[in-house]
């Protein structure tokens, strides 16, 4: 199959915009490849999670779910909630711009939320096309998985277990917190969500993050569609 120069130099410029943001993702997944083998996984279920599952947070939320016998009802249901936000990546996405049902279809499975940060910050000044959309998915999952797969091989030929790993995606998730914050500096989200978890964690404590979850999550498409209740509720700082 003959590539086009054109296609190439579109690949090349996608990989190149990927390359610095994707880099991020690495000690991450070095943390994941390192918790999945002190986990007691074997080496090689690390690039399994990680091309089955594919999205960071829920991969970590997998290993204590997989261990503790999870449903499938509940563990989809967990995952769900904490990747709803991929919805709405979807309707500024453009992947109209990708030809190709293969592509388009890898696309739908592969955004996450670094691609759609890399694409999204262009889109005002950047003409997408369906190779470059491509190269920058690829190149972001494949640091994701040879990085957990480094420290997986890794993690099998350290002495002992290396204390503090599992702590990773709290770490992420606070980050994803704080950076969010600074985007809308709306305090009213982060009273709320800290409240709603502190009242299921007294009510429901076995199931505190389920239940928290979808909570805050009806609250969010409250806000959504009536912007009365969501400008009452903002408070910005």
């Amino acid at each position: 199959m003959n590539v086009s120069r054109e296609t190439l130099r579109e690949l090349g410029l996608g990989v190149r915009d990927m390359w610095l943001v994707g880099l991020g993702v690495v000690p991450l997944g070095l943390a994941f490849g390192l918790l999945m083998v002190q986990s007691g996984f074997a080496w090689w279920w690390t690039p399994v999670f990680s091309m089955l599952i594919y999205a960071g947070s829920t991969e970590f939320l997998a290993i204590p779910m997989v261990l503790g016998g999870v449903g499938p009802a509940s563990a989809a249901m967990t995952g769900f909630m904490v990747n709803f936000r991929h919805l709405f990546y979807g309707l500024t996405y453009p992947r109209d711009a990708i030809r190709s049902t293969f592509g388009r279809l890898y696309s739908m499975y592969s955004l996450t939320d670094e691609v759609y940060a890399v694409i999204s910050a262009r889109q005002q000044t950047t003409r997408h096309t369906g190779p470059r959309l491509i190269a920058i998915h690829v190149m972001c999952q494949a640091l994701w998985v040879v990085s957990g797969l480094v420290g997986a091989l890794a993690g099998e030929r350290l002495p002992g277990t290396i204390e503090g790993m599992d702590f990773a995606l709290t770490a992420l998730f606070i980050v994803l917190a704080y950076e969010a914050f600074q985007a809308s500096r709306d305090m009213s989200a982060v009273l709320i969500a800290a409240g709603i978890a502190l009242v299921a964690a007294f009510v429901v404590p076995g199931q505190m993050l389920m239940v928290a979850l979808i909570a805050y999550f009806l609250v969010l498409l409250v806000r959504f569609w009536v912007p009365g209740v969501d400008k009452r509720l903002e408070w910005k700082r």
